[in-house]
């Protein structure tokens, strides 16, 4: 099938290049997009150099799917257009991702909630996808009253230009532009996205809102704190989880070790558990340091990690689209 990507010159947008040639997606053509500035430049895709094209060849075009990754502006100016067009997009901004009218989608918890009618799908934030893939299938079998998560998010989160200003700070070099309003090397940040009127950041509710909606249930009580700090690998989550009902920590390890996408390391003794150095490049999300909250009845302590542009973005986009194809939605 003809597949777009929308912001192919990106970060999330080369990774997505690089899912897509990895799992073998049948593509039959690449249409490669980006904004003016890059239309002509040349993208890599199965050893075949592709032209980037602007966005009304890319709609001309007719895509069975475009996925898009490319901010939120963007989004909600084009993915209408696209949509209109009879194209499934399949949006990584957080655009859509609220709009009751749209589907927020992790494929392990809800793809089989997709239909033809979905041609605007959200996929959710990445700090977010990786912890409810773990939360899920405890959710089923214990019922989860609260979740209180403390985030430690790679600087490719924020994107390229994050990426250069670690490295430049980490050589001396002031020179490069600042997209953090503090330094990044040997510091943390606990300051992800803008603050809101409540003191929490849009990126802290961002997981709270779409913890409740992928896993469609609105009882679920969930607060945040998320931090940036100077790696590369990927995110890093210390979940706190109380249930309803009681738990036996063998039990807990064995739903998890079945989960779909879900890799389980807790091996403390031998010093195994997940960090983002292993899990880079990876598709899977980690789950370790597995034990009984002490302080309190029927609550559980993870530690979660992934790679937050593979599962965290562009796996989980390529992933839906899979479903799409699969299914014969598309």
């Amino acid at each position: 099938m003809k597949v777009a990507v929308v912001g192919a010159t990106g970060l999330v947008g080369g990774e997505m290049l690089k899912v897509l040639e990895e799992r073998n997606f049948p593509i039959t053509e690449l249409i490669p997009v980006a904004s003016e500035r890059s239309v002509g430049k040349k993208v890599s895709f199965k050893g075949q150099e592709y032209t980037i094209v602007g966005f009304e060849d890319a709609i001309a075009a007719k895509p069975a799917i475009a996925i898009f990754s490319a901010g939120g502006s963007t989004s909600l100016e084009l993915a209408p257009k696209f949509a209109e067009a009879g194209i499934f997009v399949i949006d990584n901004s957080s655009a859509w991702r609220m709009d009751p009218t749209k589907k927020l989608v992790v494929p392990e918890i809800n793809a089989h909630t997709l239909t033809k009618e979905d041609k605007i799908i959200a996929n959710p934030n990445c700090s977010t996808i990786q912890m409810v893939v773990v939360l899920n299938p405890l959710h089923q079998q214990y019922k989860i009253k609260r979740v209180v998560v403390s985030t430690y998010q790679s600087v490719t989160g924020t994107g390229k230009a994050a990426v250069d200003q670690l490295f430049a700070e980490r050589k001396g070099d002031d020179t490069v532009k600042k997209v953090y309003p503090h330094p990044i090397d040997l510091n943390v940040l606990p300051h992800i996205d803008v603050f809101l009127d409540n003191g929490y950041t849009k990126e802290e509710m961002k997981m709270v809102n779409e913890t409740k909606k992928i896993m469609g249930d609105e009882s679920i009580a969930v607060t945040a704190t998320t931090v940036r700090i100077p790696t590369i690998g990927g995110h890093s989550e210390a979940v706190n989880i109380e249930f309803e009902n009681d738990f036996d920590l063998e039990e807990v390890r064995a739903i998890l070790e079945k989960a779909p996408g879900v890799v389980v390391q807790d091996d403390p003794k031998n010093q195994v558990y997940p960090m983002p150095l292993t899990a880079h490049g990876k598709d899977e999300t980690f789950v370790g340091r597995i034990r009984r909250d002490e302080s309190q009845p029927n609550t559980l302590n993870l530690w979660i990690v992934a790679d937050n542009l593979r599962k965290g973005a562009a796996t989980n986009a390529v992933q839906i689209a899979e479903f799409l194809n699969t299914n014969e939605l598309v």
